[in-house]
């Protein structure tokens, strides 16, 4: 009876970290108001955009102090900490909205955006974290239904705001006040994390179907590793330390797809045992991490490149809706403005859906490419390169606003490809030990390529706007306003492409080199 309590209390857990995650990726839902809130507060592209990053830098920056906070002292504080800052970053400027222009500052603006960042950062850290510790054997598949919702977040509130409030951009920035705030700060009281006793009891409710998945080599791993567990109250500890270490893992990073981390029952999982699971299945090489990894030329091949294609994907995410506006102002200029309004929420739906699958594909086809093809995962990197470079084709050429979707979609599929894989690349690179840690550092590569593309847009599109008598800035140039930026980012996708390349050259190299000197290995 005990058991099937916990075993309850541990699905509607899940449930309640899917609703957090569900209010954290509103971020991405930047560019279905960003166009309208500029034009009310007479801004110019490029403080829309400082507005935009900031949010930004939010989310991607604060990473390493909000997981060590969520590490030390549990998940709840996280929750609250994020459902309130999200509430007090979104209702100040909606409140500036509906007071109009020089109601408040461009700075101001740019500290409530920020806040938006780090509150979704906080609560979608606590929510991957208590995931995680619910469902040890199966953390890859418990995870991912909070990381689904966070690439969907921006859909559901775009969806919302379309079926119930039109073209009204100050309801739609409350809904996000109230909407982000209500879901985030409700699931708390239905959060639960297992007790070190608790983590006893349910660890052998586990077992069952884990069982149906493993050869009898497989089940005699597995059940030595049920044994240890159940020896001694010490072991039981031991064992719910190491599962937070993980969770935290998974926890600290934003766009994390727990696809690829392998544990006991997750894909690729070949035995059941965390022990080779830890280390053995995710890196070929000793633990780096912190200041450490600025020793490594490995480190910053990975991260500029992380920077550079995240920064494209961003910088189009962010200024979808300038192109939509644009694109259409030129193509007829008598088209109305509640109706630009509803393509542009449908272009960060179709971003936010196509984030969520690329991040599906990219998790299982690295394993795929790892576990059975026996092949590098930086081939996940190169087809999300590729993606973006055919998406900034796109963006070069195309006039006619009905063909926008192309640019969007493949912009959400590049982002989404990018950030399935990447944290399994970190820990293929420097180990898993220091992961939270060593993805923080990662994670600040966007922030500075996020902001030299949005900046670099921002003063393109101002360039060629004009001020209208009203105070409001318009661009009637079509494609003009903005085609410079995304050559810009075509050279980029392009240099990403080439880089991503070189790396598999160079891990085939460094493969073969460590065979021949008969060092054994296995990369997962």
């Amino acid at each position: 009876m005990e058991e099937r309590s916990h075993r309850n209390r541990r699905y509607i857990a899940v449930v309640a970290s899917t609703a957090i995650s569900l209010a954290c990726g509103t971020n991405y839902a930047y560019s279905a108001w960003a166009p309208q809130f500029a034009e009310r507060m007479q801004l110019s592209a490029t403080q829309s955009n400082l507005i935009g990053a900031s949010g930004n830098v939010g989310m991607y920056a604060s990473g390493i102090p909000l997981g060590y906070m969520v590490d030390a002292k549990g998940p709840r504080p996280g929750v609250l900490l994020g459902g309130l800052t999200l509430g007090l970053g979104y209702f100040p400027i909606m409140k500036a909205y509906d007071a109009g222009p020089g109601s408040m500052s461009v700075v101001m603006l740019c500290f409530f955006g920020f806040m938006t960042g780090f509150g979704s950062c906080s609560a979608f850290q606590a929510a991957i974290k208590t995931s995680a510790l619910n469902w040890p054997l199966h953390r890859g598949t418990a995870t991912a239904f909070p990381l689904s919702a966070f690439g969907l977040s921006a859909f559901f509130f775009t969806a919302i705001s379309s079926a119930f409030f039109h073209d009204d951009t100050s309801k739609y920035l409350l809904l996000l006040a109230l909407g982000t705030s209500a879901l985030t700060i409700v699931s708390f009281f239905f959060m639960y994390v297992p007790t070190a006793d608790a983590y006893h009891a349910l660890s052998t409710s586990e077992d069952r179907p884990a069982q149906s998945r493993r050869d009898s080599s497989q089940l005699s791993n597995s059940q030595t590793w049920r044994n240890k567990l159940r020896a001694s109250k010490a072991q039981d500890e031991t064992a719910t330390e190491e599962l937070s270490g993980s969770a935290v893992q998974d926890a600290n990073s934003d766009e994390t797809s727990s696809l690829l981390s392998d544990g006991p029952g997750d894909i690729g999982s070949e035995d059941g045992n965390p022990k080779h699971t830890s280390h053995h299945h995710h890196s070929h090489r000793a633990d780096i991490s912190g200041f450490s990894l600025l020793k490594k030329p490995e480190f910053y091949s990975i991260w500029v490149m992380l920077g550079i294609l995240s920064g494209i994907g961003l910088m189009t995410i962010n200024n979808i809706g300038n192109d939509t506006q644009a694109l259409w102002y030129a193509y007829d200029g008598q088209t109305s403005k509640s109706f630009i309004i509803s393509r542009q929420l449908i272009h960060v739906s179709l971003i936010s859906i196509s984030s969520f699958v690329g991040r599906l594909l990219s998790g299982i086809g690295s394993d795929i490419l790892v576990k059975r093809l026996k092949q590098s995962r930086f081939w996940c990197l190169i087809a999300s390169a590729a993606i973006f470079a055919h998406a900034q084709v796109a963006a070069l050429k195309i006039e006619n606003p009905h063909y926008l979707w192309i640019v969007s979609s493949l912009s959400g599929l590049g982002y989404g490809a990018l950030f399935g894989v990447y944290p399994a690349l970190v820990a293929d690179t420097f180990g898993v030990s220091g992961l939270s840690v060593n993805w923080g550092f990662m994670t600040l590569a966007p922030v500075v390529w996020g902001n030299v593309f949005n900046l670099a847009y921002g003063s393109i599109f101002d360039a060629h706007s004009k001020v209208m008598p009203s105070g409001d800035r318009v661009c009637e140039e079509g494609l003009q306003c903005y085609r410079n930026a995304y050559w810009f980012t075509f050279l980029a996708s392009i240099a990403g492409m080439v880089c991503s390349f070189w790396c598999v050259w160079h891990e085939r190299h460094l493969k073969r080199r460590r065979e021949g000197e008969g060092v054994s290995e296995h990369i997962a």
